[in-house]
């Protein structure tokens, strides 16, 4: 048994497992803004606490108005669309670089996420030995069965029903800047004024609500010893091919949890008003950071880990967009590979954040000028257990 991370690992080349996530949202074309909505989202990246497992679509369109949008219970109409276009399977292929003309798969994404020594890896594989076949087990278990899909239900929450009326695209703005700035007579400067200070009001109080759906791919023994068995192609348009072809169907996701923002107005400081789709993407990524926050709270097996920057202070570069507090308690983990091969974390202390030093990591924090967001890390204490050392890793405890 050996530990996996070394002792006094440089910080910025730390290597860590983490779950794979593949994010996507719901178009509603019918509803205001959502050109602008979509192509912010799109420039959304996958948490550094991830592995980007994003496929080619990102955008799906569904009805204006999703049935039992409001309810905790599994959405059938967003299920029905990830198993109407084989989802699951899509995300296995990814994981083997299956190349979907000849079948041939590779496992080099498995090996580098695994932090698998590579020449190792293809040895143990290639004798079928107990320690192969534990690898590949452990592959499943804790990289492949990690592997999760979010849905973002992302609606622009309509001001115009109760209040005064606004334009129907956040480009507008940009027009009444060029008319301003181009206006020469009294009366035209005037216009220009009121116009952008109606488009000001707007912009300020621009605020979505989203519903984000958790998946997580199906793997297991029966699964993955089907795959390796019978679809894992080693040759070009061998059986495999077809074998995996036919299989797609099989392939499952399993629906975890829902999770619904406030839809609170988002503050819009340091965000110039001659940028209106900072402001959409400022709102959208802070109300779907607070979901995928929400949901590692109340779904264990969506908790990511962390590594240790420094033990002298303790510090950890999460913090408020992890929807840390000051009650938050994480526990420290050490990473360890075992004699056949396989790694697994072993829980070695507790640690808590310093009230007055949690790192302010929201989107665009710093612009805003929020306190604590130069940080860079979020400072801890220890509650328990001794001899901690960079690399090991944090996960959140209940």
């Amino acid at each position: 048994m050996s530990v996996l991370l070394a002792n006094g690992q440089a910080a910025d080349n730390m290597k860590y497992r983490r779950s794979s996530l593949y994010q996507l949202m719901i178009n509603h074309r019918e509803q205001k803004f959502a050109d602008d909505i979509k192509e912010v989202f799109l420039q959304m990246p996958v948490s550094e606490h991830f592995n980007d497992h994003n496929l080619s679509v990102r955008v799906i369109d569904l009805n204006d108005k999703l049935d039992g949008a409001s309810s905790d219970k599994e959405n059938e109409d967003v299920t029905n669309w990830l198993n109407k276009n084989l989802v699951a399977s899509r995300l296995v292929a990814k994981w083997f670089d299956r190349d979907k003309y000849t079948g041939k798969c590779d496992m080099d994404l498995v090996k580098s996420r695994g932090l698998y020594n590579a020449s190792a890896f293809d040895k143990v594989l290639a004798s079928r030995s107990v320690r192969g076949l534990a690898i590949l087990e452990d592959a499943g278990e804790d990289l492949i069965g990690n592997t999760f899909v979010i849905v973002n239900d992302i609606r622009y929450i309509d001001k115009e029903k109760t209040g005064k009326g606004i334009g129907t695209s956040l480009r507008i703005a940009g027009s009444f800047l060029s008319a301003f700035s181009g206006a020469s007579g009294g009366s035209n400067v005037g216009d220009a004024l009121n116009s952008f200070a109606d488009m000001s009001e707007t912009l300020k109080g621009f605020k979505v609500k989203i519903n984000t759906y958790l998946y997580r791919l199906d793997w297991n023994d029966d699964v993955a010893g089907l795959f390796y068995s019978t679809q894992y192609g080693t040759t070009d348009n061998g059986k495999e091919k077809e074998a995996f072809d036919k299989a797609r169907g099989s392939y499952k996701l399993t629906y975890v949890g829902k999770q619904e923002s406030s839809g609170s107005t988002t503050s819009f400081m340091g965000v110039k008003l001659d940028t209106p789709t900072a402001m959409v993407r400022k709102a959208c990524q802070r109300a779907v950071d607070e979901n995928v926050a929400n949901l590692q709270h109340n779904y264990e097996e969506f908790r990511t880990k962390a590594p240790l920057l420094g033990i002298d202070p303790i510090r950890v570069a999460i913090g408020l967009k992890e929807g840390m507090t000051e009650n938050s308690t994480f526990e420290v983990l050490e990473a360890v590979e075992k004699e056949d091969g396989t790694v697994k974390y072993r829980k070695v202390g507790v640690i808590k954040p310093v009230k007055s030093l949690i790192w302010d990591n929201r989107y665009m924090a710093e612009e805003e000028g929020a306190p604590n967001a130069n940080l860079g890390f979020t400072t801890f204490k220890k509650v328990s257990g001794d001899d901690f050392y960079p690399g090991m890793l944090v996960r959140e405890t209940n």
